[in-house]
């Protein structure tokens, strides 16, 4: 079997940036639904096209195909009177884009003085990521089972 539209992939992969940094030590296996659902990057869907179980891979993305560049405008600094009495270097805020109104997820990078240094770009922006592994599984799924997943994943968009 290849990999083709709808069919149900799994893969075994590490990812690394440029200097070959190990970034996903604890995460290694990925299950996704292959054919343009836009759950991998477009450039990894690409290169496991037509492959079998037992196929490796290995796939370079540039930050702009991966997470984005680096946005100075999402590193903020905010007066610690503003921001919870227990904050640390590492914790993880909620925030409001007030252009979009989307919740955004801002990481504390920083706490000095008065103030605290947040940072809503993802924690691999602005990295090469190279993606490398193993197909270690292919399944054809029914109808049923492709509308099952794509129904899953759209539920949250839909308001009834």
């Amino acid at each position: 079997m290849q990999i083709t539209k709808n069919i149900l992939v799994n893969i075994e992969y590490r990812l690394s940036d440029e200097n070959n940094n190990h970034l996903n030590p604890d995460e290694g296996e990925l299950i996704y639904l292959h054919g343009g659902h836009g759950h991998i990057f477009q450039e990894l869907e690409d290169a496991l096209e037509g492959k079998k179980a037992g196929d490796t891979f290995k796939v370079t993305l540039r930050p702009e195909q991966a997470f984005g560049l680096h946005n100075e405008e999402l590193l903020v600094q905010e007066p610690l009177s503003e921001l919870p009495e227990d904050i640390f270097i590492g914790m993880e805020l909620d925030g409001l884009d007030e252009q979009t109104q989307e919740s955004i997820l801002y990481v504390v990078t920083d706490i000095e003085d008065d103030f605290a240094t947040l940072n809503a770009n993802h924690p691999l922006a602005g990295l090469t990521l190279t993606f490398e592994g193993t197909i270690t599984e292919l399944e054809e799924l029914t109808q049923e089972g492709i509308d099952e997943i794509l129904a899953h994943e759209h539920h949250e968009h839909h308001e009834h």
